[in-house]
């Protein structure tokens, strides 16, 4: 299991790097789309890019740090690195939402020349289309590495790809009416749009560092892995979680009867952690044993087996 582990992390790492090298080519793209049309949703466009790669730096920094083993420091782990890096994905996107509104402001005020237009779209839309695949796969492979350093880069890529898509709307509008000031316009849109995302990736992940609960899906399976290998023991209940990065911490009350042997309950807590743990990736499972008097037979979630 330890190995699967860090062969997974390896993968994970691999994909961190390839993410930094991606987020460097869409910026270049990007930027030469700015350059030859001097558009300002281009340039909003192109500085999202580069928040891209500083948290794509981030991201690979955070999980380094989440898959070093416990220590006598940090016995739980380093899990919650990811939403550490998270939260300054969060935070660096809103100082980009903020240059962007100023220079949609200056775009304004005193005007926007445009020139050779129809080659920067065309330079955005190749851009939009790396960052549209890229941006699938990393939410792909970090919802199932339960990485939210990937999960968070992945989100904020198909943000972009909409923004993307939106600034070449735009630009096209503004070239069939001839209005160029739509185009500072759809620069502030773009601004108010990321800063949007910023505040969601920040919020999600400040509930995580505040020990969030897995999801109701993934406390049902517990339930029932529960209910299967309980056998012997009477209930369970106080059951709670709490994620931590790619780590599930799981604890429980197993009541069994009074005249059960230590070693007769310790069974039952081998087989169930080794239940779980074979059925939810990434968990560790504490069980406290208690004697039948102290069942909760009428609580909510309580577990009778």
């Amino acid at each position: 299991m330890a190995t699967e582990l860090r062969d997974f992390q390896s993968k994970i790492g691999t994909i961190a790097r390839i993410n930094i090298a991606v987020a460097l080519a869409v910026v270049v793209l990007k930027y030469i789309a700015y350059q030859v049309s001097g558009s300002v949703a281009l340039f909003s466009d192109a500085l999202e890019s580069v928040v891209n790669v500083v948290t794509a730096i981030a991201a690979l920094v955070a999980i380094r740090v989440s898959a070093k083993p416990a220590d006598s420091d940090h016995p739980f782990g380093h899990h919650k690195a990811e939403f550490l890096a998270a939260m300054f994905v969060g935070a660096m996107i809103a100082v980009a939402a903020v240059l962007i509104l100023i220079k949609a402001y200056g775009g304004l005020v005193y005007g926007v020349t445009l020139e050779h237009p129809s080659l920067g779209i065309a330079f955005n839309a190749g851009a939009a289309a790396v960052n549209a695949g890229w941006a699938w796969l990393l939410v792909s492979r970090g919802t199932s590495g339960r990485s939210a350093a990937l999960v968070a880069d992945g989100h904020h890529l198909f943000t972009d790809v909409i923004t993307s898509v939106g600034v070449i709307v735009g630009l096209v509008l503004a070239l069939w009416t001839g209005w160029h000031f739509i185009d500072p316009l759809i620069a502030a849109v773009v601004a108010l749009n990321i800063l949007w995302m910023g505040y969601k990736i920040a919020i999600q992940s400040m509930s995580r560092l505040l020990d969030q609960a897995a999801s109701p899906d993934i406390e049902r399976r517990i339930r029932g892995v529960i209910e299967t290998n309980g056998i012997g023991a009477l209930e369970a209940h106080d059951i709670r979680t709490r994620q931590a990065g790619r780590a599930l911490f799981i604890e429980f009350h197993l009541v069994v009867p009074g005249s059960m042997t230590v070693e007769e309950a310790h069974v039952i807590c081998d087989r169930l952690e080794n239940s779980i743990e074979r059925t939810i990736d990434g968990s560790e499972v504490v069980i406290h044993v208690e004697p039948e008097y102290k069942a909760k037979p009428d609580e909510s979630g309580a577990v009778v087996l």
